[in-house]
Order: structure tokens, then sequence, then C-alpha cells
């Protein structure tokens, strides 16, 4: 089942997005908020996913790494500190480093991670990290060689080779990257954090390519940062068949609000010996499509399952007998199934 998602673009200013994605070389590891919504902060940088979720991605191979849980609003951005130039040792050059959303954006001031590689590989075949920093325009004092700067914004990274020799070496760094916030719905009703949760695909669904998410098992109201571009994304309510996939666009230096509508209900099972009677317990249930399918399994008194709108049977076995009932889920309407033991 398919549902357009609402979706709500809205421009940023030029603040600081507090996102972090540890990506190691050597270590591998339609509703709408009210006001302007701001990718970033001044706040310490930190992963604005849930303490589940998981980001893929590493600076020159794969892997996947959980990512912590940060406060969104961001808090109120301060003013930029100027930037104090390092004393440069003989034999030493500076290395000043910057990032925008694109050629002639603004710069991003704040949520990048900045490593600095030596740009010959170690005896292991690994680039040894040199140097690390997570202010957004840093100034770095190294010997003078070749190196490769790796800088990160949520998913989104660029390297670059750079020699250091002579005077103070500048380098700006073109970054076009986005965010995108997700909820889900039934109806009117926002679907509670702890029920639905997102995974994020590259590209579209509808197109052949690879099929591992970038993101999983992220929650509403969660801020992912990815490069500008076309993504999928995939929402499941519950642990049944209540699945929503829909493409989005994300743009350069722009957070777009996503809200995904499930069309299903709650809906918990009961064996009773007589209508609005107690239910029994040691009861094994299977949800079954009218074409025979199972949808869901469970063992309980009164299992809760959510359940796509339609039609469905269920089957309950206690004490080695076997009972069922027919029944149709509403959307939105959510509510019990008695079966009755006759």
């Amino acid at each position: 089942m398919s549902n357009p998602p609402a979706i709500a673009i809205r421009d940023l200013p030029r603040l600081a997005l507090a996102i972090v994605l540890p990506l190691l070389v050597a270590q591998p590891a339609s509703a709408q908020a009210p006001g302007q919504n701001s990718l970033f902060s001044a706040a310490p940088a930190t992963g604005l996913l849930a303490p589940g979720s998981t980001v893929r991605g590493d600076v020159f191979g794969s892997g996947s790494v959980p990512a912590p849980q940060a406060e969104w609003p961001p808090s109120t951005p301060h003013a930029t500190a100027p930037i104090a130039v390092p004393m440069v040792p003989a034999g030493q050059v500076a290395l000043a480093l910057s990032a925008r959303f694109g050629k002639g954006a603004p710069l991003i001031d704040g949520g990048l991670t900045w490593r600095v590689y030596s740009a010959k590989r170690d005896a292991s075949g690994k680039y040894q990290l040199v140097k690390e920093d997570k202010s957004p325009e840093p100034t770095i004092v190294l010997p003078a060689g070749a190196y490769v700067v790796h800088v990160g914004f949520g998913l989104a990274t660029a390297v670059k080779p750079v020699t250091l020799s002579g005077q103070t070496v500048h380098e700006d760094f073109d970054l076009p990257a986005g965010a995108l916030r997700l909820e889900a719905r039934v109806g009117d009703a926002r679907i509670p954090a702890g029920q639905v949760s997102f995974d994020v695909y590259k590209g579209s669904q509808f197109e052949p390519g690879d099929r591992r998410p970038i993101a999983e098992h992220v929650m509403t109201g969660n801020v992912v940062a990815v490069p500008e571009g076309t993504y999928y994304i995939v929402s499941n309510y519950g642990d049944a068949n209540s699945v929503v996939r829909s493409d989005i666009r994300v743009a350069a230096g722009k957070l777009t609000d996503i809200t995904v509508t499930h069309r299903a209900a709650a809906i918990t099972l009961k064996l009773v010996s007589e209508k609005g009677g107690e239910a029994l317990a040691n009861t094994a249930w299977s949800v079954l499509t009218p074409g025979g399918d199972v949808i869901k399994e469970s063992i309980g008194a009164f299992p809760r399952v959510i359940l796509a709108e339609g039609e469905y049977r269920a089957i309950a076995r206690n004490e080695g007998k076997v009972y069922e009932r027919e029944f149709k889920v509403v959307t939105g309407v959510d509510g019990d199934v008695e079966v009755l033991a006759q």
C-alpha cells in the first residue's frame, strides 16, 4: 500500500546544524511545526537520529554506525566568534578550511566534522588519520606535505587532496546537503513515535539500484541530513502489514518535512466464552487475508496488532480447539475483535 506523503520545504538561514556522523577510516565501526524550520544550531555537534537508528557509510568503505539522539528544534544560534590564526612554526603550513551548501551559497557554520588523512596508505592499506576538528572554519597547522581532507555533514560528505607548502592554504568545500524530518499519521491523528519507524533509501523505489537503506529505524521527529537528491522512504506502522513507500526530493540548504499517511487501525484480539466476557489465556492467534496469507501470529489473552485497512480472518487455538471469525479493518477505527469459543 502506497500513499503520497505530505511534504513541506522551508528555506534555511545561515545557522549551525548539530549533526555528526562518525565516518571512520582507521576504525570502521501533513503536519508542520509552527515558525521557521532551521537545520542549524550552535549547539554541540551530535547526531539527530534516535538511539535505535542506524546510518550507513564511512570515508572510503561501507559499514553501519549507530548515531546518538539530539534535541530538536536546536537552540538559538550565537554569533560566530572571530577566527584565531595560530602560530605557524618553521617547516609547517596553516590549512584554513570552510564549507558551503554550493557555489555562492552561505557558509555552513556548524555541524561539520573535518578529518585530515595522510595522502599515503599505511602498511595495512588504510589512510592514517592525522587531525580531526569539529569547528565550522578550522585552521589546522600541519607539516608541509600531501594530505586528504574529508568533511562530513550528516550523511553528506566531500573529499579533497591537498598539498601544503609555503603560505597558508585556503580550501573551501562545496557540500550540497539538505535534511528531511519524518512523521506519520492515521487520518488526522499523529502516530506516536514508538509505534512507527522509517527507513531511508537513495534513489527512487521504481528504479533499479542498491536496496540497502542509508538510514534505518528513524523515529518520528528525528532529522536526517543527506546530500541533495531523490530518496524513497519506507514507513512501518507496527510490525504487521501497514507499510507505506514514498519517493521524496531533498534540496540543498533546505529542511523537508514529510508526513506519511497510513490507512490502518489497531485491533485487539480476544477469545471469549460469551460476548463481552473475559479473554481466555494461553491462546495462539493467526491473522490471515481472505486468500489465506498469514499476516501476523502471536500468543496471549488479548494481543494487539496494527493492520492495514481491509478484510481479515482471525483464527484462535486454545486447549486443542480452533475457533475463527472474519472481520474488517477501517482506517482509524481502533477496537476489539472478539472470537467466541463456541
